[in-house]
């Protein structure tokens, strides 16, 4: 089964950039919808973005839209998020996942619900 590993997470001024990798093993990454959640300190976990096979179908929180872009890179089998004008609240630990289908229809549940995690990378945005 595939098997994800995130990386690139660490501590950014707010106003910053960070490309945060999800990196597959056991499998390739293009088969599969894959999706970037995160969960703050005391918060529950969130969808941030997602990812279809096609990759022409791209899903985002309306937090994010505009600052953070998913993409593919099929050659490293690797899906990135890259985010840019980080601010405070995006602080947390961030997940790349996968349900193991070709398609979502969002971000999170119900259009997209994981059954595949990655162990998570942190995210800190402080001046």
């Amino acid at each position: 089964q595939v098997q994800l590993v995130e990386s690139g997470g660490g501590l950014v001024q707010p106003g910053g950039s960070l490309k945060l990798s999800c990196t597959g093993s056991g499998g390739s990454l293009n088969r599969y919808a894959i999706g970037w959640f995160r969960q703050a300190p005391g918060k529950e976990r969130e969808g941030v973005s997602c990812i279809s096979r096609d990759e022409y179908s791209t899903h985002y929180r309306n937090s994010v839209k505009g600052r953070f872009t998913i993409s593919r890179d099929d050659a490293e089998n690797t899906v990135t998020l890259q985010m840019n004008n980080l601010k405070p609240e995006d602080t947390a630990v961030y997940y790349c996942a996968t349900d193991l289908e070709y398609y979502c229809s969002g971000y999170g549940p119900p259009g997209f619900i994981p059954t595949v995690w990655g162990q998570g990378t942190q995210v800190t945005v402080s001046s």
